[in-house]
């Protein structure tokens, strides 16, 4: 999404997607939404069972088939509709999707005798339509343990690899084009040249979807939803939920009422700090519940992390139902959930037989899995379809001050999620000043905005130290500094040894009851950023 004034006559949600991605199960489906958006055209991922009819219907001007798990020569393996071959609209398969291209249009795919895993430089073989503008040799990203054995008639090679003969292939007479690799993903340094030949060459697609649109598009759908009623908000101070206010209160202003429930999770001076910022400064209505105390209690004695979010998750919803009875009546609930929560919570797999996501769940987000089921509100999620750099795009748009836009993000269940096992109010005190001493050295070594998420996380054990000639028996804490573009993967960031120094220093010295700091430097994945 760009900055450019665009605008258009219907909301997002009866939009039609200019590039329709069919999911076959691949953990990168929406992340492959992510990319062609941000070549300003408007994408949208559907069940790769799709019918052929209702694409008809929906008539994009091209069609992505993401990769997924399994291999399309198994018995109930997914396929698509066979009638999309017919529809004389462009198609890229990726990955699991060129090998059901393939076979589909009578090709062979077998067990590779060697699987591709990782980087990979591309040979270039037709450096025209799909590969135009892709450097020799460029690095791409492989995940495959089957390869095409025999291409379909009327197709040829594109690129090869070391171990890959058919790394990109294409029938140009019907504009159908498969690659192995993951063009998608930050790895494959090619990538968004691919993509942005199949949407603009190949599809003739124009980058109308930019951020004003989004939020012309967003503000007459909720217009439209929620009519003349009233909307409460659940108000972290985070990013999402900060943005969703701005937009809400573009789209309905009075009718909105955002309530911030302390429960007692939050950073240290934030809870002053957001009522200040939003009722005196920007006359959004706030009202601040202290529920500190409520809270903790209902978390005495667990420590398994899904029941945490859960439990937490629920606590809200029992809050805000209370307290709409004195302030409400509230018909609908806005959410600031977005795709990354979506995508953990529900999990990514396909069911075969049913077409639908299988729930290989990672973790149950605050937003998502945490919803009891007997919730009285009618959902409100504008932003349930951007990744993170989108929605401080729209921030920006609408006025956010950067201090809100660029903050890090902050998990909706808070401090309860970095302490491991079970919460206390000591170890609260102990993390938030933890956290504090990180977030203002990483501030100021400069550091903070190259940094995706910067915090603490307090372990469940204790260990030996010295201070002062004396025994102690304290807590540990793990430092976790990760970057990233969406959250959907990350890398450890390499932070000066000064820096780490002063931090660790800092905390030993500082914050009773902890005697020692370590530095988390595991990836995402296999690890997730967040420890719970």
């Amino acid at each position: 999404m760009s900055q450019a004034s665009q605008s258009s006559e219907q909301p997002e949600s009866k939009r039609h997607p200019a590039i329709v991605i069919l999911d076959f199960g691949s953990q990168y489906s929406e992340l492959i939404a992510r990319r062609v958006r941000e070549t300003e055209v408007y994408s949208l991922v559907m069940g790769y069972s799709t019918s052929a009819d209702d694409l008809r219907s929906i008539a994009p001007k091209g069609i992505i088939l993401s990769g997924g798990p399994s291999s399309v020569y198994t018995e109930g393996a997914p396929i698509c509709d066979p009638g999309l071959w017919d529809l004389g609209i462009p198609i890229l398969g990726v990955c699991y999707g060129m090998q059901l291209m393939v076979q589909q249009l009578g090709g062979v795919v077998e067990a590779a005798g060697r699987g591709e895993y990782g980087k990979a430089p591309l040979f270039v073989d037709d450096p025209l339509d799909l590969l135009s503008d892709v450097e020799e040799g460029s690095t791409m990203w492989m995940s495959h343990g089957d390869s095409v054995a025999a291409l379909p008639q009327g197709f040829e090679r594109l690129a090869h690899t070391a171990n890959t003969p058919e790394a990109a292939v294409a029938d140009h007479r019907r504009h159908f084009y498969g690659v192995q690799f993951h063009p998608e993903v930050v790895h494959s340094l090619g990538g968004m040249a691919l993509i942005r030949n199949f949407v603009y060459q190949i599809c003739g697609c124009k980058p109308d979807w930019t951020t004003e649109a989004f939020i012309d598009e967003a503000v007459a759908d909720v217009q439209a939803r929620v009519g003349d009623k009233r909307v409460l908000l659940a108000l972290s101070g985070g990013v999402d939920s900060s943005t969703l206010a701005f937009l809400l209160h573009k789209a309905i202003g009075d009718k909105l009422t955002c309530m911030f429930i302390d429960q007692g999770f939050m950073r240290k001076g934030e809870p002053e700090f957001l009522t200040d910022f939003f009722d005196r400064k920007f006359h959004i209505r706030v009202e601040y519940i202290n529920a500190r105390d409520r809270f903790l209690g209902k978390l005495n004695g667990i420590t398994d992390p899904e029941d945490k979010r859960k439990i937490i998750g629920t606590e809200f919803i029992r809050v805000f139902e209370e307290e709409s009875k004195r302030l409400g009546p509230f018909d609908f609930l806005a959410q600031g959930t977005l795709y990354p929560d979506v995508i953990e919570s529900a999990g990514t797999g396909v069911d075969p037989n049913t077409g639908e996501r299988v729930a290989v769940k990672i973790k149950s987000h605050h937003n998502v899995g945490g919803l009891p089921k007997d919730l009285q509100f009618k959902l409100v999620e504008p932003l349930r379809r951007l990744f993170k750099d989108e929605v401080r795009k729209v921030g920006r748009n609408l006025g956010l001050p950067e201090e809100i836009v660029r903050r890090h993000p902050f998990p909706g269940p808070g401090l309860a999620i970095r302490i491991l096992g079970e919460v206390s109010a000591e170890k609260l005190n102990i993390l938030r000043d933890a956290d504090l001493i990180v977030r203002e050295e990483v501030q100021d070594a400069g550091l903070y905005h190259e940094i995706w998420q910067a915090f603490a996380v307090l372990l469940p054990v204790r260990s030996v130290g010295v201070m002062g000639d004396k025994r102690t028996y304290a807590y540990p804490i793990v430092l976790r500094c990760v970057s990233s573009e969406d959250g959907m993967t990350a890398d450890w960031s390499r932070l000066p040894y000064d820096l780490l120094e002063r931090i660790s220093n800092r905390i030993v010295n500082e914050v009773k009851g902890v005697n020692r700091v370590v530095l988390d430097i595991t990836s995402k994945p296999p690890g997730t950023i967040e420890w719970e």
